[in-house]
């Protein structure tokens, strides 16, 4: 079963003619989507879950149903009522999908979190959210109970997995212990006050604080309907496709990849619950032997995996990839095409909203570039005065918002309108990330707006240079910033990690320099060149270039 028919244009403006989003009357994803597909179809496989002892588990429909309501009633007899908010500590466990959805059906709102927080960030996000309840997996029981007795608001903690509880009974519980005498019915609600949907609050992230603390983006129920076209279009997915989206669940990306999207899409959301480090070699292992289909992951994934020996490995079933998050390097782009025939197709989003612009199956793709807005995403570049630059100028990424707001942006941020008006205001939401187009209507990224930098007169985004860096055998991750210099008011400077069985030198740094001049404008080139074992970066994995501006500054 899919929630939508599928268009398949000839063109990219056919395609932004002819693409809506359906909105239906009192919306709820688990209810409208989820029990609907479990009652026409339901041993129609849902999720298929890899353990990290590759045990492979499939469940269908009706198997997620009948656990998420079990999660329902289970929370409701410990009092979780609708509007409460709950956080999610779960790593890539079945459980994480339980809960979820058992919350869209109670009305409380999710609030994933990675299994990274110390417990400060845990007294952080639950004292800043007024959090309720938490579900967390035994790894980080610990670390809850040692946050909790500074935590006012929290009333129930519920433990998966782990052999003892991290406290009280009176305020711990297990999770198999909770839902074993919970009924496996949890009809839809028929009075409106009961049942959350439509603009009723669904979701809360935090921000990964790449330029500040982090916020609270709130999402409504009508979200993951802006998630059809991530999973029908983007991902390109098709009734029967298994599709894997490389992400961790405490942040946005994992409901970009692995719910909505791709069961609206009729598609089987495939999961490889890895812990500790990753491993390139042992991802394409799992690929190649459980039958994926469509592949997302970030462009730090594809530089690991290009590195890898492809050939080893049967991708035959790989049909289809995607990438976002970061930009991805053209020569990684033409590496992983050489080796496996497929395209990667980039695209851009933001935890605020779903996807904005992206390159799709109708167009032809640029390496490095975004691609162009997706139909139903008013997205222009704004100048510093409020004008839409013209091809060639670079300038904010912009949402139209005060005609038709694009299903999928968020409400604002929790409790900070100030905030939220500097974001959202005069008809256009400002998305903080600068970018260019092309003659071709082809978006470019070159950064977040605070990490642009100004030198001899130009404008040099980090990522291009970071782009050039990494396309070196030399180079795994580089972090390009701006140093202070008496002559151009700023020198671009290169902060490098080395990949194994290279070493700092002088030579190596004239070499990347080189390097970077030859691959990209002369100008550009990093002057200042640091050697580092790993990049700050935020617990999502964002390199948080603020962080080195600062430590730069203190040594100045």
């Amino acid at each position: 079963m899919t929630f939508v028919n599928k268009l398949r244009p000839a063109s990219y403006e056919e395609f932004c003619r002819d693409f809506s989003v359906p909105v239906p009357e009192n919306f709820n994803f688990a209810f409208d989507v989820l029990d609907k597909t479990a009652a026409e179809t339901p041993d129609a496989p849902c999720v298929r879950h890899v353990d990290d002892n590759f045990v492979c588990r499939d469940y269908s429909y009706k198997d997620l149903s009948e656990a998420s309501n079990r999660v329902a009633n289970a929370l409701r007899a410990k009092g979780v009522r609708k509007g409460d908010r709950v956080m999610l500590i779960l790593y890539r466990r079945i459980e994480w999908w339980q809960t979820l959805l058992g919350l869209h059906k109670l009305g409380a709102v999710a609030i994933p979190a990675p299994a990274q927080l110390t417990p400060h960030d845990i007294e952080f996000r639950c004292n800043k959210a007024k959090v309720k309840a938490m579900v967390v997996d035994s790894t980080v029981g610990t670390y809850v109970e040692e946050a909790r007795a500074l935590c006012p608001t929290l009333a129930l903690c519920v433990q998966v997995g782990g052999e003892t509880l991290p406290g009280p009974a009176s305020t711990w519980v297990d999770y198999e212990t909770l839902m074993e005498n919970a009924s496996s019915s949890f009809p839809r609600p028929e009075n409106r006050e009961e049942l959350a949907c439509g603009n009723d609050p669904m979701l809360v992230f935090f921000s990964s604080g790449t330029t500040g603390m982090p916020k609270m983006v709130e999402h409504t129920h009508l979200y993951p309907l802006g998630h059809i076209f991530t999973g029908v279009y983007w991902h390109n997915l098709e009734p029967g496709d298994m599709h894997l989206t490389v992400a961790d669940t405490g942040w946005g990306k994992a409901v970009w990849g692995k719910s909505y999207g791709q069961w609206m899409a009729g598609a089987t959301v495939f999961v490889y619950d890895y812990r500790g480090k990753f491993n390139p070699a042992t991802l394409l292992k799992v690929v190649a032997e459980f039958g994926v289909t469509t592949f997302c992951a970030p462009p730090t994934i594809y530089r690991f995996l290009v590195r890898e020996d492809l050939a080893a490995y049967d991708l035959s079933k790989l049909r289809y990839c995607t990438t976002a998050g970061e930009l991805l390097n053209e020569s990684v782009f033409h590496a992983w095409k050489k080796a496996t025939g497929l395209t990667i197709y980039e695209g851009f989003g933001q935890t605020e909203t779903t996807l904005q612009i992206a390159t799709l199956p109708t167009m032809q793709p640029k390496p490095g570039s975004i691609g162009k807005p997706v139909p139903g995403w008013d997205v222009t570049l704004l100048n510093d005065e409020g004008e839409v630059c013209p091809a060639g100028e670079e300038g904010e990424i912009c949402v139209r918002v005060a005609v038709n707001k694009p299903c999928g942006l968020f409400t604002g941020y929790v409790d900070e309108p100030e905030l939220t008006d500097k974001a959202i205001h005069d008809g256009w939401y400002h998305t903080g990330d600068k970018a260019w187009m092309d003659e071709d209507g082809y978006f470019w990224f070159l950064g977040r707006v605070d990490d642009l930098i100004k030198t001899s007169g130009y404008r040099v985004g980090p990522f291009e240079v970071e782009s050039a860096l990494v396309s070196h055998d030399a180079v795994i991750e580089a972090a390009i910033t701006g140093v202070p210099d008496p002559i151009r008011g700023q020198a671009i400077k290169a902060t490098v990690v080395l990949a194994p069985g290279y070493l700092p030198s002088e030579m190596l740094k004239r070499e990347l320099q080189d390097h970077v001049k030859r691959v990209t404008a002369p100008y550009k080139y990093p002057r200042v060149v640091e050697f580092v074992e790993e990049l700050p970066k935020t617990i999502s994995g964002k390199i948080k270039r603020s962080e080195i501006r600062c430590k730069d500054a203190q040594a100045a």
